[in-house]
Order: C-alpha cells, then sequence, then structure tokens
C-alpha cells in the first residue's frame, strides 16, 4: 500500500515526525530546560470507516507495517465494529514514551549522548551559558569539540574583563587567532550572557566591532588617499604623493581640501587626473569603517566611483548612509551604454531594495537588477575611458 493513495500515516511518517522535532531543536532543548515532552502523541491518519470495509486488505497490510516498526514508539488500539466485518482492533493513537524512544526512532542517541555531556562541562564550568545551549543547540552541537576551549576562552575573559590586549596575545593552550575569529559570532553570545555588562561597550555591534565591545585591541583603521592638487603636499619634496595613515592621524588631517573622490579600483586610485584642492581615496567595497567617523568629510564635496552593476550601487547606497550628501561619478546609464563593448556578467547579483539613490541612479539600478539591458550586466570602472573621466571632471 502506497500512503499517496490513502494518506495512511506510515513508519517513515512518524519518524519524519519526531525528526521534526530534533531539527527545530526541541529534543536537545528539552534536555537543558527539563521540559517534560514526553508521553508525546504523534499525529496518527488511518482508515475511516468506509475505507475500513472497501479496502480491507490494504487496512490489513497498513496495520502490519505499523506494528512491525513499533518498539520506539507504541500504539494504542480501539475496537471497530463493523456491520459486515465485525469487531477489528484498530490503531487509534500513537505515543512516544520517553526521550531515549525518541532518540533511538531517529538514530539520535550518540548525538544527544555529546550534548548531555556539553550540558554537564558547561553547568560545572559556565552555568550563566545554559540558556544559550537551550536556545541553540544544533549550533552547540556542532561546537561539540570546541566547546571546552570556548568555556576555557569565556572563563578567561570573564577573569580578564576589557584586557586591552590584541586577541594573539591571549595566553591559553591551544586557543589561537584563527580560533577565535572563526567562533566571533558565537563567542558573542557567549560573552554577551557570561560577562557583566559593564564590561561589554553595547554601542559597538557587528562583527566587526568584536575587538572594541568585550575591549581588546583592534588593528587600526587605515585609509590610503592621494593628494590630486601639486601644489598641496603632506611630505617634503612632492614625490608619488600616495599616502597610508591610521584613521585616527586622517581624522586629525586639516588640509584645504574642498572636493573627496572615492573609488575602489586601486589603478584608478594611482592614475587619477590632478584636481585643484581635491584628493582621491582609495575605497575597499562593503563598509566604511575607516570613513564613518571622519567629521571633516561632510564638510566636503564628496563623488563616489564604483562599478556599474548591482553591487557598485548598493556600497553607493551603503556609502550615503554615512554620506547622504555624495554623489556618484561615472554611474550613469550613458557611461554604462558608452561601453557596451567592455560589459561582463555579475556573477550574483543584488536584488536588495535600495532607498538612498537618485532617480536616475534607481532606474538603472532597477534595469540591472532585473535584466532589462541584458543578463546580469555589469561594467568594471577600470573598463572606463580615461577620457571620459577627465571630462566627468570638467564637467562637474
Amino acid at each position: 500500500m502506497k500512503r499517496a493513495a490513502t494518506g495512511w500515516t506510515t513508519p517513515a511518517d512518524i519518524r519524519a515526525q519526531v525528526q521534526r522535532l530534533w531539527n527545530r531543536g526541541t529534543l536537545l532543548s528539552a534536555m537543558v530546560t527539563g521540559e517534560t515532552l514526553f508521553p508525546l502523541r504523534l499525529l496518527l491518519k488511518g482508515p475511516n470507516s468506509r475505507q475500513l470495509s472497501d479496502h480491507f486488505t490494504e487496512v490489513r497490510d497498513w496495520i502490519t507495517q505499523l506494528t512491525a516498526a513499533a518498539g520506539p514508539y507504541r500504539i494504542a488500539w480501539r475496537t471497530v465494529n463493523h456491520r459486515v466485518l465485525g469487531g477489528n482492533d484498530i490503531p487509534s493513537e500513537l505515543w512516544i514514551d520517553s526521550m531515549d524512544d525518541a532518540l533511538a526512532l531517529i538514530g539520535k542517541r550518540r548525538d544527544a549522548e555529546k550534548f548531555a555531556s556539553m550540558i554537564e562541562l558547561t553547568r560545572k564550568r559556565e552555568p550563566a551559558l545554559l540558556p544559550w545551549l537551550a536556545r541553540r543547540p544544533l549550533r552547540a552541537l556542532e561546537l561539540a569539540e570546541s566547546w571546552p576551549n570556548i568555556l576555557r576562552l569565556v572563563e578567561w575573559l570573564r577573569n580578564h574583563p576589557r584586557p586591552g590586549i590584541y586577541l594573539r596575545q591571549i595566553d591559553l593552550a591551544g586557543i589561537h587567532t584563527k580560533f577565535i575569529e572563526a567562533h566571533r559570532g558565537t563567542l558573542s553570545e557567549l560573552f554577551d550572557l557570561a560577562l557583566p555588562p559593564e564590561t561589554i561597550d553595547a554601542t559597538a555591534t557587528g562583527s566587526a566591532s568584536f575587538c572594541q565591545r568585550y575591549g581588546f585591541r583592534d588593528k587600526p583603521l587605515r585609509v590610503r588617499f592621494r593628494l590630486l592638487d601639486p601644489a598641496l603636499t603632506l611630505l617634503p619634496g612632492g614625490g608619488e604623493n600616495d599616502i597610508t595613515l591610521t584613521q585616527a592621524d586622517f581624522a586629525r588631517l586639516d588640509l584645504p581640501v574642498e572636493t573627496v573622490f572615492i573609488t575602489e579600483n586601486e589603478i584608478n586610485f594611482l592614475a587619477f587626473p590632478p584636481v585643484p584642492r581635491a584628493m582621491v581615496i582609495f575605497g575597499a567595497g562593503y563598509g566604511f569603517r575607516n570613513l564613518a567617523r571622519i567629521d571633516w568629510l561632510q564638510t566636503r564635496k564628496l563623488h563616489y566611483w564604483g562599478d556599474i552593476d548591482t553591487h557598485g550601487f548598493a556600497i553607493l547606497n551603503q556609502f550615503r548612509e554615512h554620506f547622504p550628501h555624495a554623489t556618484s561619478l561615472l554611474m550613469d546609464r550613458a557611461t554604462l551604454l558608452a561601453h557596451r563593448n567592455h560589459w561582463q556578467t555579475e556573477p550574483n547579483p543584488e536584488t536588495a531594495e535600495l532607498t538612498r539613490l537618485t532617480e536616475a541612479e534607481q532606474s538603472l539600478y532597477d534595469d540591472l537588477r532585473e535584466n532589462r539591458l541584458d543578463d546580469g550586466v555589469r561594467l568594471e570602472q577600470e573598463k572606463i575611458g580615461y577620457e571620459m573621466l577627465v571630462e566627468a571632471l570638467e564637467r562637474r
């Protein structure tokens, strides 16, 4: 008998019901919280009175299937008195009586034993983390081998709040920078539970602010730029004028610069033509942490130059989160159409709604993400002719 023909519950359906409890983390979570799940009644769909008489052979086969697989689950029966067939015992309820039976049914006993060991170790070492195990049990299980070291790291930071050292300087055997980097997201959730609130910088959010949030030293952010006016210089004797400063030093600059260009391509950055009272900054794609807190940039004319593709507009949109007054440079429809022979295909286009584009930018972005010009059109900024850049700078 095939379930598709009757809709009656099969042993595979029963396992699937319990598997869903595992996939949702319900079974493992109950091991932490002590919640009583069992005995647990499962969904049972069986034959109605008409099917019992019209498909008696199929019903008998269905009962045989259920009883043959029983053991981890229990069948409750009811007697049906049929006018033709007489009294017949039919499954009426399905029950899982214990956690062990549920785990046996889906083959998860070994994983559950591993998780139980994690619970015991956590209860002894860092009981404040038990709610996390209950909330994220499947993620925790993935970390079973690393869990002892994770607990050691949590304990170390609790005993050394806001240590003011680089991650590399943590002196714990088996724990190194790559280990911490690989588990930043999880560690953030655990630190937030285990550490006193006064030791956490709540204003520092996101993975990039991990060190700031918990009081570690971080690599200084850097800004690479060129002064485009030959009359302006930071260094004696002129030279290439390609300078990299820490964010803090760049923030202290006091130069008579009126215009700042940001470009994402290094060659464009290096070849950018002279412009009076201007500088060009080498961008970094998504994320503008190195520029976001540079107050004096808010008072300058800003021009962002990125690729003409969906991600280019998404980065422009993100840049305007910090600098709403910024305009785009050579990211327009005319520039795109003038370089049709240089079009490439964008492998993973962005499709999100962007809220900080101009009307013209939004129109072009919509055409790109909806493939109205061609499939996945992109024009990398380095493909744009140098003379067009010069002309655009003269028009602005």
